[in-house]
């Protein structure tokens, strides 16, 4: 099949959970499909990594967005137009007119969107639209207003989410179909539109890449958190884990660190560098932190994201330390390949119990491992997507 894909991303270099999912998905439907990718990007040197996408994709255009989302023009368009503030910061006017220019002049038997807020840019056409959401916005930004927002701009803010859950329940009923993250996902998107065609495609790992690297036996012992900090959830999960997790496994296992590892690190998150917590920005080979470390916490309050963070741990054979939203939807099973809890001290005790427990710590490992290997690949992703592709084109 002929596939135009839209990503608010360039899919390439793996820097976040969105990037990692649609580079794998796109080299493995490359290998049936032939797919041309509409991306946005920020900086003009995004455009170098163009040729590793080429590789699978018939064709690569980029279009330009602000830099920072945070431009005057941006936030008057939100202020006073009818689009939430995230649909307008990865709006192009370009991109709008080179996809109906594109559309008119190629003949395409699907439109992969990926993710609601590149849909404004797809103008009225007879191709099906498939869209693909990572992650229910709506769900993470009402989270963030309620309960990191600054009280005095609650009220601004929460009007914003409206419009965004108005936007966003609106495309998915544009689409020829909907492709979730995991059934949690399904659940709540169908309580907001109720009888909405969904279908689910997981996240794979590529379980050869995180295998390769042995496990160190470490003389440090290590509390591992990584994440991509443009996601306010993963700034909650660390204020939560160094405030109120952290002091706890620190005082029952003095000889640990606390090691946060991630990208796009803002100033809050780099200042936490001290003794007992280093903290690490753009490391070249993720797999350095799942091999050196001695447990994953992740104390995750917020709903959304991709969770991969905790299958490349598990595939890394880490043990993993987490709450019931971070293993939401992922059929993580308590005390098999995770340990599971709720309230800030028995993560903290759950974490000591690994740290303290070498035979607990190699059980949970070698479980989480099989568990990735039997239940998430991306060949598997990717052939759920395909079987969809044709569902979508039949209809």
């Amino acid at each position: 099949m002929k596939i135009l894909m839209l990503t608010p991303y360039l899919p390439y270099p793996l820097m976040s959970g969105g990037q990692t999912r649609s580079f794998n998905l796109i080299k493995n439907l490359s290998k049936k499909h032939e797919i041309t990718l509409f991306s946005l990007i920020k900086d003009e040197k995004e455009k170098e990594n163009i040729s590793e996408l080429l590789k699978y994709c018939k064709k690569v255009s980029v279009f330009n967005r602000s830099r920072s989302p945070w431009t005057i023009r941006n936030l008057l368009l939100t202020g006073f137009g009818w689009y939430p503030f995230l649909v307008i910061r990865n709006l192009s006017s370009e991109e709008k007119e080179a996809i109906k220019k594109e559309l008119s002049e190629e003949k395409y038997d699907l439109i992969h969107a990926e993710t609601f807020y590149v849909m404004p840019h797809i103008p009225r056409t007879s191709v099906p639209v498939l869209l693909v959401e990572q992650t229910i916005e709506y769900l993470v930004y009402n989270h963030f207003v309620e309960k990191q927002a600054p009280k005095i701009l609650r009220p601004i803010l929460r009007l914003d989410v409206l419009k965004l859950k108005y936007w966003e329940t609106h495309f998915w009923k544009q689409a020829k179909k909907v492709v979730a993250m995991s059934g949690s996902d399904r659940e709540e998107m169908r309580k907001l539109s109720p009888g909405l065609s969904i279908d689910i495609v997981p996240n794979g790992i590529d379980i050869n890449y995180f295998s390769k690297k042995e496990r160190k036996e470490e003389p440090i012992k290590r509390v591992l958190y990584v994440g991509n900090f443009t996601w306010l959830q993963n700034t909650e999960a660390v204020r939560i884990l160094v405030n109120s997790v952290w002091p706890k496994i620190k005082k029952s296992v003095p000889d640990v660190k606390l090691w946060i590892v991630g990208t796009h690190m803002n100033s809050e998150i780099k200042d936490l560098s001290s003794v007992d917590i280093e903290v690490t920005e753009g490391l070249e080979d993720i797999r350095d932190a799942y091999k050196n470390a001695s447990v994953l916490v992740a104390p995750i309050k917020g709903p959304g994201g991709t969770r991969l963070k905790i299958l490349e741990a598990m595939a890394s054979a880490l043990p993993v330390v987490t709450t019931s939203v971070g293993a939401e939807g992922l059929g993580v099973r308590d005390n098999n390949e995770a340990l599971i809890r709720d309230s800030l001290d028995s993560l903290a005790d759950a974490a000591i119990r690994v740290l303290r427990d070498i035979s607990l710590a190699n059980r949970l490992g070698k479980s989480g491992r099989d568990f990735v290997e039997e239940n998430y690949t991306w060949d598997k992703s990717a052939q759920k997507l395909d079987t969809i592709y044709k569902e979508v084109y039949g209809k």
